[in-house]
Protein backbone atom coordinates (compact mmCIF):
# COMPACT_ATOMS: atom_id res chain seq x y z
CA UNK A 1 0.00 0.00 0.00
CA UNK A 2 1.05 3.56 -0.53
CA UNK A 3 -0.10 6.95 0.64
CA UNK A 4 -1.09 9.68 -1.76
CA UNK A 5 -1.90 13.35 -1.46
CA UNK A 6 -5.52 12.63 -2.40
CA UNK A 7 -6.05 10.74 0.87
CA UNK A 8 -4.95 13.82 2.78
CA UNK A 9 -7.64 15.86 1.00
CA UNK A 10 -10.54 13.57 2.00
CA UNK A 11 -13.18 14.77 4.46
CA UNK A 12 -12.23 13.87 8.06
CA UNK A 13 -15.47 12.00 8.67
CA UNK A 14 -16.24 9.40 6.03
CA UNK A 15 -19.30 10.47 4.03
CA UNK A 16 -22.59 8.73 4.66
CA UNK A 17 -23.37 6.29 1.82
CA UNK A 18 -26.02 7.79 -0.46
CA UNK A 19 -27.56 4.36 -1.14
CA UNK A 20 -27.27 0.72 -0.16
CA UNK A 21 -26.37 -0.40 -3.69
CA UNK A 22 -25.41 1.03 -7.07
CA UNK A 23 -28.35 3.21 -8.18
CA UNK A 24 -27.13 3.25 -11.78
CA UNK A 25 -27.21 -0.57 -11.88
CA UNK A 26 -30.74 -0.51 -10.47
CA UNK A 27 -31.83 1.96 -13.15
CA UNK A 28 -30.15 -0.07 -15.91
CA UNK A 29 -31.50 -3.39 -14.65
CA UNK A 30 -28.03 -4.87 -14.16
CA UNK A 31 -26.51 -6.54 -11.10
CA UNK A 32 -23.43 -5.01 -9.41
CA UNK A 33 -20.61 -7.49 -8.78
CA UNK A 34 -18.88 -5.55 -5.98
CA UNK A 35 -19.73 -2.16 -4.49
CA UNK A 36 -17.44 0.84 -3.97
CA UNK A 37 -18.01 3.94 -1.80
CA UNK A 38 -16.72 7.32 -2.96
CA UNK A 39 -14.87 8.82 -0.01
CA UNK A 40 -15.53 12.37 -1.20
CA UNK A 41 -19.32 12.36 -1.55
CA UNK A 42 -20.71 8.96 -0.50
CA UNK A 43 -21.81 7.76 -3.95
CA UNK A 44 -22.10 3.97 -4.12
CA UNK A 45 -21.05 2.47 -7.45
CA UNK A 46 -20.19 -0.94 -8.83
CA UNK A 47 -16.65 -2.13 -9.54
CA UNK A 48 -14.94 -2.70 -12.88
CA UNK A 49 -15.99 -6.38 -12.83
CA UNK A 50 -19.60 -5.20 -13.13
CA UNK A 51 -21.00 -4.77 -16.64
CA UNK A 52 -21.20 -0.96 -16.58
CA UNK A 53 -18.38 -0.02 -14.14
CA UNK A 54 -20.26 2.80 -12.40
CA UNK A 55 -17.59 3.37 -9.72
CA UNK A 56 -15.03 4.27 -12.38
CA UNK A 57 -17.62 6.29 -14.29
CA UNK A 58 -18.32 8.29 -11.13
CA UNK A 59 -14.61 9.13 -10.89
CA UNK A 60 -14.48 10.15 -14.57
CA UNK A 61 -17.54 12.39 -14.17
CA UNK A 62 -16.63 14.00 -10.84
CA UNK A 63 -12.86 13.69 -10.41
CA UNK A 64 -13.39 12.27 -6.91
CA UNK A 65 -10.16 10.27 -6.64
CA UNK A 66 -10.47 7.86 -3.69
CA UNK A 67 -13.00 5.12 -3.01
CA UNK A 68 -13.12 2.17 -0.67
CA UNK A 69 -14.69 -1.23 -0.87
CA UNK A 70 -18.32 -1.16 0.27
CA UNK A 71 -18.34 -4.91 0.86
CA UNK A 72 -18.73 -6.40 4.35
CA UNK A 73 -15.41 -7.26 5.96
CA UNK A 74 -13.31 -5.28 3.45
CA UNK A 75 -11.66 -1.93 4.22
CA UNK A 76 -9.15 -1.28 1.43
CA UNK A 77 -9.11 2.00 -0.50
CA UNK A 78 -8.17 2.78 -4.11
CA UNK A 79 -6.96 6.04 -5.63
CA UNK A 80 -7.99 6.37 -9.26
CA UNK A 81 -5.53 9.24 -9.82
CA UNK A 82 -2.53 7.29 -8.55
CA UNK A 83 -3.76 3.89 -9.73
CA UNK A 84 -2.93 2.25 -6.41
CA UNK A 85 -4.24 0.93 -3.14
CA UNK A 86 -3.86 3.61 -0.47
Amino acid sequence: MSECLHVLELPRAEPVPLSATCPECLAAGTHPVQLRLCLTCGHVGCCDSSPLQHGTEHFKETGHPVMRSFEAGENWRWCFEDGSIV
